[in-house]
């Protein structure tokens, strides 16, 4: 009987999944903010954080102490101001009507994502099923 690879089976949706739902609460929060003076809309950049989260994968970098730095880049390591097309007068560089068009996009690329991953479970179910 061979063994079942979680990594080869969910390809790269549980990383995908995760950095989506980030993007979303950074995206609210900025809408949150829409109102704030001096907010400064933030953003990932989800393609980077993936390439990044995907090489650092297949490097197989393991942390064997404590005191070792991490491969691995957290979202707050990534968060990068917005520059604004207009800024509002109080300096706040929210644009409601973009921030809320990036966070439909994005919550439709998680469902997108999610289904993918869903479907990777669902397939290692009926893997395990047939053994």
């Amino acid at each position: 009987m061979s063994s079942i690879s979680f990594d080869n089976a969910l390809n790269i949706y549980p990383k995908t999944t995760q950095l989506r739902a980030a993007r979303a609460e950074i995206l609210a929060n900025n809408l949150a903010n829409a109102d704030t003076p001096h907010y400064k809309a933030r953003d990932i950049d989800f393609n980077a954080m993936l390439d990044g989260a995907m090489s650092s994968r297949s490097i197989g970098m393991e942390k064997t102490h404590k005191a070792h730095i991490s491969g691995n880049q957290s979202v707050d390591d990534s968060l990068k101001y917005r520059n604004p097309y207009q800024p509002a007068i109080d300096g706040n560089t929210v644009d409601t009507q973009m921030e809320q068009s990036f966070y439909t996009e994005n919550a439709l690329r998680y469902n997108v994502s999610f289904e993918f991953l869903n479907s990777g479970f669902k397939g290692m179910k009926n893997a395990l099923k047939s053994q």
